[in-house]
């Protein structure tokens, strides 16, 4: 199950909830029982970057005949 990380505006608290993806956008409560909370957004899924791999040689745009 994901865990969504959440920040308190009442009192600053920062917190982690494990809940399934479709409640991902429910208000939580935070430890201290406030109800003015934000979910915040996720380091892990935003941190990576991918390359598509380089076409290898051998067309008239990969072999460099192309002047």
């Amino acid at each position: 199950m994901p865990r969504y990380e959440f920040r308190c505006r009442a009192c600053g608290e920062t917190f982690e909830l494990s809940r399934p993806m479709a409640e991902a956008n429910e208000p939580a409560e935070c430890p201290n029982g406030h109800d003015d909370t934000v979910k915040l957004l996720s380091t892990i899924g935003v941190s990576g970057l991918a390359q598509a791999p380089r076409p290898a040689g051998g067309g008239c745009c990969g072999g460099g005949c192309c002047a």
